[in-house]
Formats: C-alpha cells, sequence, structure tokens
C-alpha cells in the first residue's frame, strides 16, 4: 500500500514537473519577431506569412532593406531576430568575410537571375564590346558570370566554376570583348540606360517594373541551386520561434500565393 502510494505520488511529481517545463519553455519562447527582407516580393511574400503566423500567435514585425549588404548586419547585431533575403552561397561569403555566425533554418524561393536590357530585345543582337553589368558581391557576381557563359558569352576557369568564385579576372575567353562593368547590386538597374545589359536580381528587378518572364534577354532555370532561405544568429537556429517562422512561411497558403502571384518567376524551394 504504502509502496503504491508511494509510486503514485512519484508519478504525479514527474507529470507536474514535465508540465511546468513545457508551460515555462512556451512562456519563454519568443510571440514577437523582427524579420529583415528585400524590397519587392519579400515584402509581398511576408504579407502572407504574417497572417499565417498570426493564427499561431506570433506577430512578425517585417523590416525592409533596399541593400544587399545591411540585412545580416543588422541580425548579427540583435536588431534583427532573423532575415530571409539571401541564397546560401551569399551568407557563405558574409560569414567568412564579415565574421558573422549566421546559419539557415529553412528554405523560401528560388528567384532565377535575369539579365535585362533597355537597348536590345534579344541576346542575339547583343553587340561586339557592348557594357555588361554585373552584381560587385563575391556571390551574385559569380552567378551573372556564370549565366553569361551558359549563354556562351564567356568561358571562365574550371577551377573558379568548380569553386563557385569566378570574377572578371577568372574570364578566359570572350570573343564578343564584352566590357564587364561591377555595380552594387541596387544600382544596376538605374544603370540600365548606361550599360547594354545588366544582371539584376529579381527583387530590385521587380522594383523596377522588370519581369523576369517578359523582359530578361538571359535567365537562369528555375532550378538553379540558388535557394533563399531564413536565417538566424547560430544561438537561436532550435528555438521554437525559429522552427515557428519557417513553418509559417512553408505553409500551403504561403506556397499557393508565390505560384498563383509569380507565376514562375518566383518558385518556392520548400
Amino acid at each position: 500500500m504504502h509502496s503504491n502510494f508511494r509510486r503514485r505520488t512519484l508519478a504525479l511529481a514527474a507529470l507536474a514537473t514535465a508540465l511546468f517545463a513545457g508551460s515555462t519553455a512556451f512562456a519563454q519562447d519568443k510571440n514577437t519577431l523582427k524579420v529583415g527582407v528585400s524590397v519587392g516580393n519579400g515584402e509581398q511574400i511576408f504579407e502572407v506569412v504574417k497572417k499565417v503566423a498570426a493564427k499561431d500567435g506570433l506577430n512578425i514585425q517585417v523590416v525592409v532593406f533596399n541593400d544587399y549588404q545591411l540585412p545580416n548586419a543588422a541580425l548579427a547585431s540583435g536588431d534583427l531576430d532573423a532575415n530571409a533575403f539571401q541564397h546560401q552561397p551569399f551568407l557563405d561569403n558574409q560569414n567568412k568575410a564579415r565574421g558573422f555566425d549566421i546559419v539557415p533554418v529553412g528554405l523560401t524561393i528560388t528567384a532565377p537571375l535575369g539579365f535585362y536590357s533597355r537597348k536590345i530585345k534579344s541576346i542575339d543582337q547583343l553587340p561586339e564590346g557592348a557594357s555588361v553589368g554585373i552584381q560587385n558581391d563575391p556571390s551574385n557576381g559569380n552567378r551573372a558570370l556564370l549565366l553569361l557563359q551558359q549563354a556562351g558569352l564567356i568561358t571562365l576557369k574550371p577551377e573558379a566554376v568548380k569553386n563557385n568564385n569566378a570574377t572578371p579576372l577568372d574570364v578566359v575567353t570572350n570573343p564578343k570583348k564584352l566590357k564587364l562593368v561591377a555595380l552594387d547590386a541596387a544600382q544596376l538597374p538605374r544603370s540600365l540606360d548606361d550599360l547594354t545589359i545588366a544582371s539584376i536580381n529579381n527583387d530590385y528587378a521587380e522594383k523596377a517594373g522588370l519581369s523576369l518572364n517578359k523582359d530578361a534577354v538571359i535567365k537562369e532555370s528555375p532550378k538553379s541551386p540558388y535557394a533563399n532561405l531564413i536565417a538566424v544568429r547560430r544561438a537561436d537556429k532550435d528555438k521554437p520561434w525559429a522552427k515557428r517562422l519557417v513553418a509559417a512561411y512553408q505553409s500551403p497558403e504561403v506556397k499557393s500565393f508565390i505560384e498563383t502571384q509569380f507565376k514562375g518567376s518566383l518558385v518556392p524551394a520548400f
């Protein structure tokens, strides 16, 4: 009798401890998050993410950036809880170059890169000596050069292609004598009048009124390896709120919105 009573008492105590621990963990979980996104389609998508997250009691405050160099610095300094604007090669480069300790927690979209022009309608019309704008950050600059190589306009050193770190110095053949002009990603749409073609990231292209499907003279395949992601500080990667944020983004509602709204110019990567 005494033994049974003691066992029941211990079991109840264990249950109470587990319930208390669970409620404490829930209480300690953040219910308001600041998330950095890039101007344009990132804003649009997160309006839907916010509504889905709200059903789970998660309040998302969106902070919009128009410069790719800022969101990781803001995250690393604690001004943001997460960001959603970059692909893995860009994050890897920023971690290495700036000493950040930021990690991915979930995939979002693939945004195929395109080259755009106000002077030609088809890449077949590209003249000799044309000025070609590419991004001056290592990951997107490499990506733009790979796209030029895929279009047969240049060839790159095989080692640079293998290592995903090609720069204009790695161009080994350039039959059209193209002039490669490296500029900040945000500046490229504003420089279209001065360039023959320019590589423009999807969010900046959209802001400039350019459509990947209608206006790009060269474009990546939707199956590009450059899937964007949600990133957090390493110390937060296993926090419940991080999992809730990813779940809200990777919901059927958000997937349907991306497919309906962007019609292939953005592709869900989850």
